[in-house]
């Protein structure tokens, strides 16, 4: 698989890593058994990066990459994992604070068996937080006591991954990017470029949709975040379909589907795209499957997609999805 230094950690990372967020919870249930067929499947196919967070499962996503990573899982394979911190309380930006990112990065630390994290990402922090200095300087901290390697924030909006960018010490940024949110393209990866940070591709498949696997008669599982949060009624609304209505969604799909490359699934289709924007050091789509994860893996070795297949993926955006998530995020 192709390989890309991840901005300032200095990592070099397999181009589609695994989001292990299925693996703890809001996906439907998976089996201990499952997960780890899932986690066997992504690193046989070349994966070396995985993403999870604290709160995926209240720390079992964590716990389970721990316990595959002992049993030799990784063979030999260096494998960055990234987790990240700040979910798990109120998101009040007084609850950023040193002695908070220590009883958090400790207890990841002891989830993911490791003394030094490789990459901690703040999650979706309130937004005050990305302009304080002292935040940055606990981070730093952090950093110097090598509880972590690196830094980097996880933002639900632009304008918060322009910010975080212009900190010295951020080495990543995970943003949304996908077929149907192209905001980024226009500020955020430029600027990750000239500053050398990492730009981490997130929610590439839009919780699903860009697989072409739904239609209007699907059903999410009650406790399936597909389900439960399309209005935002437990977290940004953004997060769940990328913030598109179900159907207008289904539509720019459909659509989209027509221009994928011979042999290309639509899921492949959709992460190559991802892989051809400027900037992107990973995307990472996540999978219940060893047959997802293996398929979403060979989306890297798929050829450069043509400047008449973008322009159309920019004509969908445009008439379909540009009004009704552009401006938002």
């Amino acid at each position: 698989m192709e390989q890309r230094i991840l901005g300032r950690t200095g990592r070099s990372v397999g181009v589609v890593g695994l989001g292990a967020w299925q693996l703890g919870a809001d996906w439907g249930e998976v089996t201990d058994e499952a997960a780890f067929e899932v986690l066997a499947a992504a690193v046989a196919s070349g994966v070396t990066f995985i993403d999870t967070a604290d709160v995926y499962g209240d720390g079992r996503s964590e716990k389970l990459i721990a316990r595959f990573r002992s049993a030799g899982g990784f063979g030999s394979s260096a494998v960055t994992v990234a987790t990240k911190m700040g979910r798990r309380e109120a998101l009040d930006p007084a609850n950023f604070t040193l002695a908070k990112f220590r009883e958090w990065t400790d207890r990841s630390r002891a989830n993911l068996g490791v003394d030094t994290l490789d990459l901690v990402q703040l999650h979706c922090p309130p937004d005050p937080v990305f302009d304080s200095d002292r935040v940055f300087d606990d981070l730093d901290t952090l950093v110097a006591e090598k509880a972590v390697a690196a830094y980097g924030v996880s933002v639900e909006t632009s304008d918060q991954a322009l910010r975080a960018i212009a900190r010295p010490g951020v080495a990543s940024v995970q943003i949304i990017l996908n077929m149907l949110r192209l905001k980024p393209l226009e500020r955020v990866l430029p600027a990750a470029v000239d500053a050398g940070v990492g730009i981490i591709a997130r929610v590439p498949l839009a919780s699903g949709l860009l697989s072409g696997r739904y239609d209007e008669h699907t059903e999410f599982a009650e406790n399936d975040h597909r389900n439960y949060n399309r209005h935002g009624e437990a977290f940004d609304v953004g997060e769940t379909f990328s913030g598109v209505p179900y159907d207008t969604g289904l539509e720019a799909v459909r659509r989209l589907r027509s221009l994928a490359p011979d042999g290309a699934t639509t899921a492949q289709f959709a992460l190559r795209w991802i892989l051809d924007q400027p900037g992107v050091s990973v995307v990472i789509p996540g999978a219940r499957t060893p047959e997802q994860a293996t398929g979403n893996a060979a989306a890297a070795a798929l050829a450069p997609l043509d400047r008449s297949t973008v322009e159309a993926v920019a004509r969908v955006y445009d008439e379909l999805v540009r009004p009704r998530v552009h401006d938002r995020w």
